[in-house]
């Protein structure tokens, strides 16, 4: 079997096995049972799912303009959706007591709904998943800082760094910039595994030391 791109599929591939791993170690280890937990898990298996849409698009999808292409594409945008909002959740559980994160993520949700629709129906420019994500990922990028500002825990360390990582990783994409005898897209998805390893650091963290940073010192830190 020959791949069309088999350096994007085949890294892409890999994006998805690393983010099933993460998702399945957190539900293993009961992480995903606290309040922040289950949108970690989310988060990795939107991005698992998107890469692995990636992957079979690079490698066995010459046609862009078929149906199955046209599918799996839109898909692929709705999965990216899907990491935004639980972006939003984990940078709200973060930052905010639990019923203030409820509020902020029904916005959250509607964000989302609006999402697909403009997927669905007005355009699948990969721009709509740029003007949806990065907002998203930002607040959680600040989320992160604001937390580590008021609880000096050392843990949300990694989690920005692994951030900032992913923003680096977009700006190599969107820049066409290739190294390692890899093109932009496959180096894009290398640096994006190094973040979102350290982006699961802090997720195994958070779940080994409890709720202790969802407290009134994060909440007085960001009002």
């Amino acid at each position: 079997m020959t791949l069309i791109e088999p350096d994007v599929a085949l890294t892409d591939f890999g994006l998805a096995i690393e983010c099933a791993l993460f998702a399945g170690w957190l539900v293993w280890r009961g992480s995903a049972r606290s309040a922040l937990g289950p949108w970690f898990v989310v988060l990795f298996v939107a991005l698992g799912t998107g890469a692995l849409l990636g992957g079979i698009t690079h490698g066995f999808m010459p046609d862009p303009g078929s149906d199955a292409a046209r599918a799996v594409w839109n898909a692929t945008l709705i999965a990216i959706g899907v990491a935004a909002w639980a972006s939003w959740g984990v940078g709200a559980h973060v930052l905010f007591a639990e019923h203030m994160a409820r509020w902020f993520l029904t916005a959250a949700a509607l964000l989302f709904a609006l999402n697909v629709a403009v997927v669905l129906y007005v355009s699948q420019s990969f721009l709509v998943a740029i003007a949806f994500y990065a907002p998203a990922i930002m607040f959680a990028l600040i989320a992160f800082v604001l937390a580590y500002r008021a609880s000096g825990a050392a843990v949300l360390l990694f989690a920005i760094a692994g951030i900032v990582l992913s923003l680096i990783a977009a700006v190599i994409q969107q820049t066409h910039t290739a190294a390692l005898g890899l093109t932009h897209n496959a180096l894009y998805h290398l640096v994006q595994a190094v973040g979102l390893l350290l982006i699961f650091l802090t997720a195994r963290g958070l779940g080994a030391c409890g709720p202790q940073l969802h407290d009134a010192d994060v909440s007085r830190e960001t009002n």
